[in-house]
């Protein structure tokens, strides 16, 4: 009988999680359409630089170890 009580608790304690996330979800400001596509600009130029920049010094520690070979 402990393990049946235990086992109600437990599922008791994960419908409250999902419960008080939803409360949660609805205390959040969304961003609007026009705010969304700007972060969304921002992200990917951000993640565009960041390659280009990666691309770039593996191409330099490429040719520097060339070199030394």
């Amino acid at each position: 009988m402990a393990f049946l009580a235990k086992l109600k608790q437990g599922f008791g304690t994960t419908f409250s999680f999902f419960a008080d996330s939803w409360a949660e979800l609805k205390k959040v400001r969304w961003p609007n359409r026009k705010e969304l596509t700007s972060y969304s600009i921002v992200v990917l130029l951000t993640v565009v630089a960041v390659t280009i920049y990666f691309w770039l010094l593996d191409i330099g520690i490429s040719s520097l170890v060339e070199l030394i070979v």
